[in-house]
């Protein structure tokens, strides 16, 4: 099968570029004669070779620059440009990409791509809203504490506050992943290096009690049979199997972990009984249900004393060769390419 009608659009100017550079690359590696569309930080859009994609070396640790001119000066002029006979793979991770931004202007355009829409992309996004949204669902979620924008000293006491309450804090930015910008405070005197470095990002965080316990990601993808144009059909989603993350002593689940592979171990299938991975498995269809999500997700949670408490879901989880997605793909016995056919199939069912 030819793929000459799909193109994969990655980069953008979020934090997680490089992972997006990594996911597009390995989705084009699949999808034969897809053409490839890179967003630059500044949000032009490059027309590259696929040649120039498969030969780039180490993404993860190097910024992809595209050879040649800019083929459009914007994504919203691109897609006008390439009409609705297209249908898109979003290789985007972060801000811009992954928050609704980009989702709307396909939906305003009638034109077809992946994953979930719009709405769903911005709630999932925003941590807090997320966990309303999973907690009034049922899930069980770990206690929070919303940190002031900028100002250290109240950042820092919103720490302690925390810290002195429930003992060990994970402190995350609002929006974003891939663990960047993630600060694990394992004494007090962790909070004033982490209050000063929350405070000079300018954005929103999160800080949350620490659940000590297994931690595993779960994947949830939906068959191409129930691709309708309704945001709301689920009738065929599946939970994938279990990964499971082991940190050596003293290491946190942060982006060299994920990406280079310090100081972490990843394992797929999780080791864990049938009725644990079982749990774990609702928590994420519950998850991608309440949120409205489509196409596929994925669940983080940590297996604590009282069951798996939900942590966050992605709405566009990576798909580098490494990440959790094709690995649990691969152990429940599914090729990448079956399952990019099929998020190509429910994204042009979207409009029809």
């Amino acid at each position: 099968m030819s793929f000459s009608d799909v193109i994969v659009v990655f980069g953008g100017n979020s934090s997680e570029r490089r992972v997006s550079v990594a996911s597009g690359q390995h989705v084009l590696s699949v999808l034969d004669g897809a053409a490839a569309w890179f967003e630059s930080p500044d949000g032009r859009i490059f027309v590259c070779g696929r040649e120039e994609i498969a030969a780039f070396a180490r993404p993860f640790e190097n910024d992809f620059k595209p050879a040649g001119a800019a083929t459009f000066d914007s994504l919203a002029h691109a897609l006008d440009a390439a009409g609705r006979g297209k249908a898109f793979f979003l290789g985007f991770h972060g801000t811009g990409g992954e928050d609704g931004t980009a989702q709307r202007l396909f939906e305003e355009r009638g034109i077809a791509f992946t994953a979930s829409g719009s709405q769903a992309s911005a709630t999932a996004f925003d941590k807090r809203k997320t966990k309303r949204t999973v907690e009034a669902a049922g899930v069980r979620c770990a206690a929070e504490l919303a940190l002031p924008l900028e100002d250290e000293g109240a950042i820092a006491r919103g720490l302690s506050e925390l810290f002195n309450k429930h003992g060990r804090v994970v402190a995350k930015p609002v929006a974003g992943g891939s663990s960047v910008g993630l600060h694990h405070l394992r004494a007090l005197t962790d909070i004033p290096r982490a209050a000063a470095a929350i405070a000079s990002t300018g954005e929103a965080y999160l800080a949350e009690e620490f659940i000590a316990g297994r931690e595993l990601t779960v994947g949830v993808v939906e068959s191409a049979s129930s691709g309708a144009s309704s945001e709301s059909t689920h009738s065929h989603l599946r939970a994938l199997p279990c990964s499971e993350v082991r940190l050596d002593d003293g290491r946190a689940f942060d982006f060299e972990g994920k990406y280079l592979g310090k100081g972490t171990t990843e394992i797929t299938p999780a080791e864990v009984p049938p009725e644990v991975a079982k749990a774990a498995q609702q928590v994420a269809l519950a998850a991608h249900r309440a949120l409205g999500c489509r196409g596929y997700t994925r669940t983080d949670l940590i297996l604590g004393n009282s069951g798996p408490v939900f942590l966050e879901t992605n709405t566009l989880p990576g798909l580098t060769r490494a990440s959790f997605i094709p690995q649990q793909l691969a152990a429940e016995g599914t090729s990448m390419r079956a399952f990019l056919e099929g998020q190509l199939a429910i994204a042009r069912g979207r409009y029809t």
